[in-house]
């Protein structure tokens, strides 16, 4: 999740495996079940191939929340949970049963919790390490399975539970050094590239494209999670004068496009595809949903983007075509982050949910809004945001959006702490009852 400063600014999905695609599903799903026994520890299986074909072929269920209400618990620097490294098994428990908790009495009906922060994982994955954020130490057994018992904890309590990974961020540093020492990027040192003081893997590459689903998907196979939910981080945010350093990788691989900016958005729009693909093929229940930054691209370069003037467009600088995983029906859900304030002078929240609400029409992919209620009192923001109203205005205007099916506020800390009671106002005005996830 990014918190980006105030400048910046095929098949559809459900019918995938409907009618003769169902042989393709069965393929799918026999690959799955295989490449996760060899990874299972002892004793765990992968589900049943012929089982999860005859799933696959149903189609995909469509709004299964009247109006999404969720907050995002970040893991990753210990923004949200736990509150930092290596605090006791009980400890971290409490605290994250306190954020549950806190969901409900805000009258919320779903969280999005990070469990894979930097290629790490919050579960035990055999395809990654522990996550450092649990006790400190990269790779280190918290001694719980954080994930599961959030999954139930949060089922518990009548929320959703959407599962965030990240799937190309390694470290927030540069070097391998510090990974523990079975990481796959020290492994793997091929895999990966340095860019801004930080390590991610390198996107081009068809081996990374084929792990990260592989880490990903183990998740979806064990635990009955209701999403699978991605931020905006595919290729990273640009640096002003330096550049993404995959110039050999575009050598080998990019014959075909005429720019590495297409080559890169094909590589993104492959991941989509078939982690989409694989998600409906194991667990058909669980959806899938994205949350890009908020900027598609402006009109200025494209008669189709909207009529904003914001630095960054997620098209040309992330190289992650949102509007295309919409019209092409890869997604169940699309969260964009609009974290600005109503009247913001390049990137107005009003146009912009406008925008997205005319994007998802007729599309059969929910719109839900990314909200900034980390922007709310906080220093150094605009005057807007020093209003506790702001929020509580942003979903009185999308009232007059029907495309527009929730919201999810970033972040949990926020709501926990509530600075100038803008989360409280949003309740007061919004969520008079709760509304039950299903």
């Amino acid at each position: 999740m990014s918190v980006p400063a105030e400048d910046h600014a095929g098949f559809g999905r459900r019918g995938l495996f409907a009618g003769a695609a169902a042989a393709v599903a069965a393929t799918v799903v026999a690959g799955e079940t295989k490449a996760y026994a060899q990874h299972a520890p002892p004793g765990q299986g992968g589900p049943t191939g012929s089982e999860e074909a005859v799933r696959a072929e149903r189609p995909r269920p469509v709004g299964q929340i009247p109006q999404l209400r969720g907050m995002w618990i970040a893991s990753v620097l210990n923004i949200d949970w736990p509150s930092r490294a290596g605090l006791s098994v009980a400890r971290q428990r409490a605290e994250l049963h306190s954020l549950l908790d806190t969901a409900v009495a805000r009258r919320l009906n779903a969280v999005v919790l990070q469990v894979r922060p930097t290629a790490d994982a919050l579960w035990p994955s055999p395809f990654e390490p522990w996550a450092e954020c649990l006790s400190g130490v990269q790779g280190r057994d918290p001694g719980w399975d954080p994930l599961g018992e959030a999954v139930a904890a949060a089922h518990a309590r009548g929320l959703e539970l959407h599962a965030w990974f990240n799937p190309y961020r390694v470290a927030m540093h540069a070097d391998p050094g510090r990974l523990t020492a079975t990481h796959p990027a020290r492994v793997h040192p091929e895999w990966t590239v340095a860019y801004g003081g930080k390590l991610y893997y390198n996107p081009g590459l068809p081996e990374v494209r084929q792990f990260v689903q592989d880490a990903m998907v183990d998740a979806v196979v064990r635990y009955p999670v209701d999403a699978v939910h991605w931020d905006d981080y595919f290729y990273p945010y640009p640096i002003s004068g330096a550049s993404f350093p995959d110039g050999a990788t575009f050598a080998r691989y990019g014959s075909g496009f005429s720019t590495v900016a297409a080559w890169r958005r094909h590589n993104i729009d492959t991941l989509v595809q078939e982690m989409s693909a694989r998600i409906a093929a194991v667990r058909p229940g669980t959806r899938f949903g994205i949350s890009p930054f908020g900027v598609w691209r402006n009109r200025a370069h494209d008669a189709e983007g909207a009529a904003v003037g914001a630095t960054l467009q997620t098209y040309d600088d992330l190289y992650a075509d949102s509007r295309r995983w919409v019209r092409e029906g890869w997604l169940d859900y699309i969260a964009p982050q609009l974290y600005w304030h109503i009247g913001h002078p390049s990137a107005d929240y009003a146009t912009l949910a406008a925008w997205w609400a005319q994007t998802v029409r007729g599309q059969g992919v929910d719109l839900y809004i990314g909200e900034a209620l980390y922007r709310a009192g906080a220093a150094g923001q605009a005057a807007a945001w020093s209003d506790p109203a702001e929020l509580s205005r942003h979903l009185r205007l999308t009232r007059e959006l029907p495309e527009v099916r929730g919201h999810i506020f970033f972040s949990a800390d926020q709501v926990v702490e509530d600075r100038i009671k803008a989360m409280a106002r949003v309740v007061a005005d919004h969520y008079p009852t709760t509304v039950p996830p299903r």
